[in-house]
């Protein structure tokens, strides 16, 4: 489908072997120039089928039983519709990642031999009087406990509850916002088939993020430590699988790709600064590849929630913003 709207626009558009979409735009009003980066992802979070967009007094929601899927859409639509009326633009590569809400998997695996921009601007950001110029190192912690069944009324004691020792793990281990940083979470947890069995299998994902890696590296080891103290404690077995899905990483306040889009949202009336942020991006993947690569707001709010909705003012500022860094960019 964006293959088809890119195209559609005058770009040359492919898609890259794991199914990112990759398209070019040749430079208008300007030459000599070298191209940037524009990039958004195209997946969505759940509940995110059967999406049903209504307008109502400027404003898109859902009809409330699913996410409206702004979270990255808007950013895509705001790339298309700035693209379009631009007069002036170096060359642009764009990249459309698949698969980045559950772990940055397509960025990861995107090919960058066909890229050869090195400034970039992500269009992830929800508030468009920010612009994130720093993401977390980010641990994905997938834990399977292994009990032994027994029947729940008749001889309870000949089991080792699987669930129980998720559970104890899960208590004793440091959630939320553990400092300014730094936050830790459990967001599944699964077990058990019949009320009346000692359940011998149960799982649960687990993640720590931080803005210090090393915190981050230290955090994921010391859940894991905690996680196979309390599950073997009460007898059961346990495996851990820890992937480190980013790594922090930073760009300078004064760099060209924020400078920019400074200079960019002054035109529709934004006065933006730089924050960090322990949410992660694709900008994490692209800094780290050696492209440096602010990342913008599209003006999404309540993203990953059924509640999620933009304001088509915001769209257009976003749109408009798009357009003076294609501009900029070209002087």
């Amino acid at each position: 489908y964006l293959k088809d709207a890119f195209e559609k626009i005058g770009a040359v558009a492919e898609v890259d072997g794991y199914g990112n979409l990759i398209a070019k735009m040749d430079a208008k009003g300007c030459s000599g120039k070298s191209p940037i980066l524009l990039s958004c992802h195209a997946d969505t979070v759940l509940p995110g089928k059967g999406i049903e967009p209504v307008i109502e007094d400027g404003v898109i929601r859902s009809k409330g039983d699913t996410i409206l899927g702004a979270d990255d859409k808007a950013g895509i639509a705001e790339m298309i519709e700035a693209l379009k009326p631009a007069e002036v633009r170096p060359p642009v590569e764009i990249a459309i990642s698949r698969q980045e809400e559950v772990g940055l998997l397509g960025v990861k695996n995107l090919d960058f031999s066909k890229i050869s921009a090195k400034i970039g601007y992500l269009l992830d950001n929800d508030t468009l009087d920010t612009i994130v110029i720093g993401g977390p190192s980010y641990f994905a912690i997938d834990i399977n406990i292994t009990g032994k069944a027994a029947h729940a009324g008749m001889e309870p004691e000949k089991g080792i509850n699987a669930i129980q020792a998720a559970a104890k793990a899960i208590a004793a281990l440091k959630l939320g916002r553990l400092d300014d940083n730094t936050t830790a979470n459990v967001g599944v947890i699964e077990g058990g088939m019949i009320r009346n069995g000692v359940p011998d299998k149960a799982s649960f994902l687990a993640e720590c993020r931080s803005l210090d890696h090393e915190k981050a590296a230290n955090l994921a080891r010391e859940m894991t430590e905690t996680i196979e103290k309390e599950v073997m404690a009460i007898g059961a077995k346990v495996d851990i699988k820890v992937n480190n899905l980013c790594q922090a990483v930073d760009i300078p306040e004064d760099s060209h790709s924020v400078s920019v889009s400074k200079k960019a949202l002054k035109t529709v009336g934004i006065d933006a600064s730089t924050t960090f942020i322990t949410g992660f991006t694709d900008a994490s993947i692209y800094n780290n590849k050696g492209i440096e690569m602010a990342v913008v707001g599209i003006g999404a709010k309540l993203e990953h929630s059924t509640d999620e909705h933009i304001y088509i003012e915001d769209m257009i500022k976003a749109k408009n913003m798009i357009i003076e860094i294609l501009r900029l960019s070209a002087e």
